[in-house]
């Protein structure tokens, strides 16, 4: 039976050492990537993938490339989320593609909501991701900065802004499917330490790919868990307006 999501969140824990005897069903973490792709994403562009690593010769390497720690030694399989950022005109079409289906299937058009949608994804979108070398983020940046000074003005335009704005879409995919996983009771431990650019060349990822997380999975051996939960008091993180 699996746990509901109350359940699921305060059971995962960051494990750090995995139970070799205990087999992990390819299937089951598979199905929770899928959970993972429905996470909430900035403009709907899903800037990710997803390795699932289960050859016990990468997951070799790759846990030398996470500087040998428990975590990745002992995971029987390895899921890395992948930030995309340079796919955004493969998804502008995709959502194009799918919202010009959605329209013309409808009785009656909604006009107004067709062209702000198509607007949106034909224009607004490309306008944002565009660059070149850096130099049209510049601008744009420098443009945001002149008109929030009289308006509201959304100002995370440049490269670098764009890039956190993927980073943060495919950080809470992967924390979509850590909590899927604890809901069937799988353990699951994100890794921040690794050499990137040796994981890179593991997975064969071009140099347009960022690598978000490496998450070891598997079934928590004892002493998995090196200790009791801590938070700060959640007075000094909540603020009611």
């Amino acid at each position: 039976m699996e746990k509901s999501v109350r359940e699921a969140i305060e059971y995962r824990r960051s494990v750090r050492r995995y139970d070799a005897k205990k087999p992990l069903n390819k299937e089951d973490v598979e199905a929770c990537i899928r959970q993972a792709t429905l996470a909430p994403t900035s403009s709907n562009l899903q800037l990710w993938e997803f390795y699932h690593i289960t050859n016990p010769e990468t997951l070799k390497e790759l846990s030398k490339a996470c500087f040998g720690q428990a975590a990745a030694t002992t995971a029987l399989q390895l899921v890395i989320p992948i930030v995309r950022k340079d796919l955004w005109k493969k998804r502008v079409k995709a959502n194009l593609n799918f919202l010009n289906a959605q329209f013309e299937a409808q009785e009656v058009r909604n006009t107004r909501q067709e062209k702000m949608s198509l607007n949106y994804y034909g224009k607004v979108i490309p306008t944002l991701y565009k660059d070149f070398f850096g130099i049209l983020g510049l601008i744009k940046k420098i443009v945001a900065t002149i008109t929030g000074a009289f308006r509201p003005m959304y100002r995370e335009v440049s490269a670098t802004d764009l890039r956190v704005v993927a980073h943060k879409s495919t950080a809470l995919a992967a924390q979509n499917f850590m909590i899927s996983m604890a809901s069937k009771g799988i353990d699951t431990c994100p890794m921040e330490g690794f050499d990137s650019k040796r994981v890179r060349q593991i997975l064969g990822l071009s140099k347009s790919a960022q690598i978000s997380m490496i998450i070891g999975c598997g079934y928590r051996d004892k002493g998995g868990v090196y200790g009791p939960r801590f938070r700060v008091p959640f007075d000094e993180v909540y603020y009611k307006i």
